[in-house]
């Protein structure tokens, strides 16, 4: 039994081939919601919703997220209307009134959908509306995660960190933004001064996921601030790490980070942004998966291969790098 912590798409592309190494029927996927939002009065899951696309063998995979092939009709629909009523473009947030009422799942991330700043294809956002009415009709998220994954297929048991809301929150020096607004409409470019999980400290982990915790837990080359951080900030996840075997794979070549925001936001929140800095943040490893040039002398046991993701191959040989260090680690 194993379970993958999986935020952004370091974790999803490391799933990509896991399977040839991993009984699928044996794993357990735990999907980062920090990073949700509220789109007009829809729900979006964009890391959970990357894992169910690859599972169900439609993720956009020149993305990595999203539906491949996916038409925008609505998406661009809603831009036209924007434009032709004179409304400012996105993101626009709700007032902060409404941040606090409505779904309590969508607390501190809810934005308008006039010129809505995320794409959101058509078949894409099928699954919202599925999702959102499913937790109108009072679902627990975990169960409309684990009815939308028998939906699309996935032999993987996929299940959200929390049944409650957390929101990433980055702090710069001119604002202080929901993550999908740095990430997407601002393109990473302020200055991080540092990140807040918000409602992490009355939010818990699922039953589902501390049962996970309890096997030999992979931790891929996620964003270790913003896509396993919220995962971190629950109550207990550290204390059940640190009782189980845990490998993470570094997301970096000694400073060098294969992709993504990851360096800025470490370097935010006071961390290197380096190898050496993921093994800081992450004090519960028992053992990592480095790239086999990078020389970062750690106090834990390393198991070392080229860690580059750039296919279903690449990703079966970091997998069982993984499987390696769990041996290693035991």
């Amino acid at each position: 039994m194993v379970t993958f912590l999986a935020g952004g798409t370091g974790t999803p592309k490391l799933l990509d081939g896991a399977a040839g190494v991993f009984a699928p029927g044996d794993t357990t996927v735990v999907g980062n919601t920090g990073d949700d939002v509220e789109l007009g009065g829809l729900l979006v899951c964009p890391d959970v919703d990357t894992v169910l696309f690859h599972g169900g063998g439609v993720l956009d995979r020149e993305r990595w997220w999203g539906i491949a092939d996916d038409t925008t009709e609505t998406h661009a629909e809603l831009s036209r209307l924007a434009d032709a009523a004179g409304l400012d473009g996105g993101p626009r947030y709700l007032p902060d009134d409404a941040q606090i009422t409505g779904r309590d799942i969508a607390r501190w991330r809810r934005f308008s959908g006039v010129a809505e700043f995320m794409e959101i294809g058509d078949r894409d956002r099928a699954v919202h509306v599925t999702r959102t009415s499913l937790l109108d009709e009072g679902h627990t998220l975990t169960e409309v995660t684990r009815t939308l994954a028998d939906a699309f297929g996935l032999d993987v048991d996929l299940v959200p960190m929390s049944d409650d809301p957390v929101a990433t929150i980055v702090h710069t020096e001119e604002e202080s933004m929901h993550f999908q607004k740095y990430w997407v409409a601002e393109r990473g470019a302020p200055a991080v001064a540092d990140v807040e999980f918000r409602g992490a400290d009355a939010a818990t982990a699922t039953d589902a996921v501390r049962e996970a915790l309890r096997d030999d837990v992979v931790i891929g080359p996620s964003n270790p601030v913003t896509s396993i951080g919220p995962m971190l900030a629950l109550d207990g996840v550290r204390e059940a790490l640190a009782e189980t075997t845990v490998v993470a794979v570094s997301p970096f070549v000694e400073d060098r980070v294969f992709s993504g925001p990851a360096a800025e936001l470490m370097r935010g929140v006071g961390r290197e942004p380096s190898t050496a800095g993921v093994a800081d943040a992450y004090p519960f490893a028992d053992a990592f998966v480095l790239d086999e040039t990078d020389g970062t002398d750690l106090d834990r046991p390393v198991v070392r291969t080229d860690t580059r993701i750039d296919g279903a191959e690449d990703a079966e040989r970091v997998a069982a790098a993984c499987a390696e260090a769990l041996e290693v680690a035991q």
